[in-house]
């Protein structure tokens, strides 16, 4: 683990505040395993967290800063930094509401200001909600697409993570017919130049990339499909001559085995399913969500704001323990690297 002095400070957004959000955000904080890797502060409500600790029958202290200079980063105190004044009254544990999308929403622009005016390290996001943020007027469809707009990034790679497992996609959130579709050589191509700068940025010189094939025993040859012929290959071919350490197209029914085996420093999904079932029957509650390509690493759980237990007490904060350690330990990379 890290000295004092050198853990990245890293701001937890609180996420929904009808979801698990505020219950996983006090467990999280109330971490001692997460306090070994970084040093965390809330970007939330005092009075929420107050609520959910009750729920979850902690005690807690609160502690209001306006500034991540100011937090004491202790074990039992939620350094917590306010972005508005809210009635918190009309808030209801398990409903979909436009104050609550809107305050998620403040929260996430908070952690973006602190993150361009480099007070943080990392940022690790609570879950929100698609329909409440587009109840308070967000266009945008989630974290990932704010992050991107907002700090004007040219591009958000995603990556899963899950113990030696690290997992980028070409597509995310399509149909899989879409997604076949979008399989290019081109945005192959620019999706392992993508991978390629960004590992190379967290420390690791060569990056091995493996391309996980489309169809089954990757075509073989053409018999069942030509997306590897076509797209794939030439992609590769074209990555290689420009330096990238690329392999493939690698079997899907195999290359994740030997992901998992560390034989690869990452693996490129050609599509959301293909790479998820991987990690997630891997180890689903250590699955977790790491974006890079902008000014600061954010890390996510990856699961929704579970309105049907909201407020019951029984959010497990494995995911966003993990995710929260995970930021921590990319954005240390990058402060060593620099």
């Amino acid at each position: 683990m890290y000295e004092k002095e050198e853990k990245p400070v890293i701001a937890i957004t609180m996420g929904d505040p009808s979801g698990i959000g505020p219950e996983i955000v006090v467990k999280t904080m109330l971490s001692p395993e997460v306090f070994r890797y970084c040093r965390p502060f809330v970007i939330g409500s005092t009075e929420v967290l107050l609520k959910a600790a009750d729920i979850l029958h902690k005690e807690i202290k609160c502690n209001q800063i306006v500034d991540p200079q100011k937090a004491k980063f202790e074990i039992g105190t939620l350094d917590v930094l306010e972005t508005g004044v809210y009635d918190i009254e009309k808030l209801e544990w398990g409903k979909e509401q436009g104050l609550a999308g809107q305050m998620a929403m403040d929260y996430i622009l908070k952690s973006i200001e602190l993150g361009l005016s480099k007070k943080i390290n990392a940022v690790s996001t609570a879950p929100i909600h698609k329909g409440a943020i587009k109840l308070a007027g967000v266009s945008q469809s989630g974290h990932t697409e704010i992050y991107q707009e907002k700090t004007n990034s040219p591009y958000a790679l995603t990556m899963f993570s899950c113990h030696k497992l690290r997992v980028f996609f070409v597509s995310r959130h399509m149909s899989v017919i879409d997604a076949c579709k979008y399989i290019t050589k081109e945005k192959l191509l620019e999706t392992m130049i993508h991978i390629d700068k960004e590992l190379k940025k967290v420390g690791i010189q060569k990056p091995y990339i493996a391309v996980a094939a489309l169809n089954p025993h990757g075509g073989d040859n053409g018999l069942f499909g030509r997306e590897e012929i076509d797209e794939i290959i030439p992609a590769m071919k074209e990555a290689q001559k420009i330096g990238i350490n690329a392999v493939g197209p690698c079997p899907a029914d195999s290359v994740f085995h030997k992901g998992k085996s560390g034989e690869y420093d990452a693996i490129l999904s050609l599509y959301h399913d293909q790479g998820h079932i991987a990690c997630k029957t891997l180890d689903f509650d250590k699955s977790i969500t790491l974006t890079f390509g902008l000014p600061f690493i954010r890390g996510s759980v990856d699961h929704g704001t579970a309105f049907d237990i909201a407020g019951k007490g029984m959010a497990k904060p494995i995911s966003l323990i993990e995710a929260t350690k995970i930021a921590a330990e990319y954005s240390k990379k990058v402060m060593l690297k620099n």
